[in-house]
């Protein structure tokens, strides 16, 4: 397994370990009123903070376990890392979609920042899958 494809399995993990810790967290912190009513802005700070460490130093880990010649990407690392990036952006695109249209309609905030979290998930989670699918396949 190369070093990039490593660096997807990672990022693949903590686009889902990340979110679902954040769901568990805000549904047993719910109020009797409901999900939109319940303080989410820390939690969600604290997720996004999180997502970056994690990946930061996970990659750090992998990294000085690494040879320093496996962490040099070939031609075929980067066309996979774009690929990875295309998928990416065309699903966080999409999905970007549903905030834009809670924001026309004057959804509580609740909704439209964690719609906005869930495009970004959605789109590491892509991102990495694809990266991963292209390296077992071939590319």
């Amino acid at each position: 397994m190369s070093f990039q494809e490593k660096r997807a399995w990672i990022y693949a993990a903590v686009a889902v370990v990340v979110p679902v810790a954040y769901a568990v967290t805000l549904l047993l912190r719910a109020p009797q009123n409901g999900l939109a009513a319940s303080d989410y802005v820390v939690p969600l700070l604290v997720a996004v903070g999180a997502s970056i460490v994690l990946n930061v130093a996970a990659e750090t880990v992998a990294a000085g376990l690494a040879p320093r010649e496996a962490r040099t990407r070939d031609e075929r690392d980067r066309a996979i890392g774009r690929l990875g990036e295309y998928a990416a952006f065309y699903v966080m695109s999409i999905a970007a979609l549903v905030p834009l249209v809670l924001a026309m309609r004057e959804a509580p905030y609740f909704w439209i920042a964690n719609s906005l979290y869930l495009s970004f998930a959605l789109a590491a989670l892509v991102s990495s899958i694809v990266k991963i699918v292209a390296y077992r396949r071939g590319m």
